[in-house]
C-alpha cells in the first residue's frame, strides 16, 4: 500500500511526483532543490546555503510523518559541480552530529532550475522483521 507524503512545509511539487511516498516499511523523499516552503528558488545562494535549503526541506516532509532527519538510511546528492563537494559536505555534516548515513554524490551535468544541489532520502518508517 503506498501513502503519498505531502506538507506546506516544504516546497510543493510542480510536476508528476509527490514530495515523498512510503509504504509503511520505508519513506523515499523527491529530490529536494534548495526552494524555500513558498517556491523561491535560491539558485544565487552558495552551494552551503542551498544545501542547507535541501535538507532543511527534507526534515520537513519527514517531520509530517513525525521522523527526523537522523531517521535517514541514505541520502544520493546531485551536484551541478563536483568542484562543489567541499563547500556542500561542510554544510551537509552540519546536520548529522554523529551516525550520517550513507551517501552518494554524484556530479552531473545540470540540477533542475538552474541549482547546484539536489537531494533525496531514504528513510526507514517502521522496523520490520523479515521470518522465513
Amino acid at each position: 500500500m503506498k501513502e503519498i507524503i505531502e506538507t506546506d512545509d516544504a516546497p510543493a511539487a510542480v510536476g508528476a511526483y509527490s514530495q515523498a511516498a512510503t509504504n509503511g516499511e520505508i519513506l523515499i523523499t523527491a529530490g529536494q532543490l534548495p526552494m524555500t516552503a513558498d517556491g523561491e528558488l535560491l539558485d544565487e545562494a552558495s552551494v552551503a546555503e542551498q544545501t542547507t535549503q535541501c535538507l532543511e526541506n527534507i526534515a520537513a516532509v519527514l517531520e509530517a510523518k513525525d521522523l527526523a532527519i537522523t531517521d535517514i538510511l541514505k541520502t544520493t546528492v546531485f551536484l551541478d559541480d563536483i568542484e562543489d563537494f567541499d563547500s556542500f559536505n561542510e554544510a551537509y555534516s552540519s546536520f548529522f552530529d554523529s551516525d550520517p548515513p550513507a551517501r552518494s554524490a554524484i556530479g552531473v551535468e545540470a540540477v533542475p532550475k538552474g541549482a547546484a544541489v539536489e537531494i533525496e532520502a531514504i528513510v526507514t518508517v517502521e522496523w520490520f522483521s523479515n521470518s522465513s
